[in-house]
């Protein structure tokens, strides 16, 4: 795997997962027109911030595949853009300045970052199923508190858990899913050089065991997590 960790904005992070599938990170300081030299507008994105976001998200979806055909990017009933030919497979996420994109020739996808801030805390129980709350805010949480850790890093990590199943939900694309119900833990987080491995099972009509990536950049304050099959 090929990962690139860029120092030189707007390209934050760039990430090769496979010879069909790449990731990446842009943080967003162009003005609009610089997406619009590339990006066709959506119109119904009336917003200047979420217009700059949405304009961003696609330019990322050309610049890791040149020939990306934007102007083919349909909305499903779930709110989830697609193409209907699925020359591609891709998935798009926003968050404050940043963007960040995934796109396969091959494989089915979801992305999503996530702001890492005390809030996340508050609002654990909307996404997290009885063992994993037990997990995170007792077992985990002594650890924690243990090696003097408990504020900053139980965030981080809540916060990836709620990245990752957030990207099993783009990944799904289908809508009406439970994050408590339908995705779980089932496993061990392992860290793994770069990134996070996260073992979930996704469980709608059937039981589908899911490898889901992820990564904290402290400095910037954000997690991003991937899955793909």
């Amino acid at each position: 795997m090929n990962c690139e960790y860029i120092t030189e904005m707007p390209l934050f992070y760039q990430h090769n997962i496979n010879e069909d599938t790449r990731l990446a990170i842009w943080h967003i300081e162009e003005p609009e027109s610089f997406f619009l030299e590339t990006v066709p507008l959506k119109k119904d994105v009336s917003h200047p911030f979420k217009r700059r976001q949405h304009l961003a998200g696609r330019y990322l979806l050309s610049y890791l595949f040149p020939d990306f055909p934007l102007e083919e990017i349909r909305i499903a009933d779930t709110r989830q853009p697609f193409l209907a030919s699925q020359r591609y497979h891709f998935s798009i996420s926003h968050c404050g300045n940043y963007a960040a994109a995934v796109v396969s020739l091959s494989s089915r996808v979801g992305v999503d970052i996530e702001q890492i801030s005390p809030r996340i805390e508050r609002v654990g129980h909307k996404f997290l199923d009885d063992e994993e709350a037990h997990f995170f805010n007792d077992d985990y949480a002594r650890f924690l508190e243990q090696w003097g850790m408990r504020g900053r890093v139980f965030q981080e990590f809540l916060t990836l858990i709620w990245s990752a199943k957030e990207a099993i939900f783009k990944w799904y694309g289908k809508g009406e899913l439970d994050f408590r119900r339908h995705m779980k833990l089932e496993g061990n987080i392992i860290p793994d050089e770069d990134w996070i491995r996260l073992p979930f099972v996704f469980d709608k009509e059937r039981p589908i065991h899911l490898g889901v990536a992820g990564r904290i950049f402290e400095e910037q304050s954000l997690t991003l997590a991937w899955v793909l099959t």
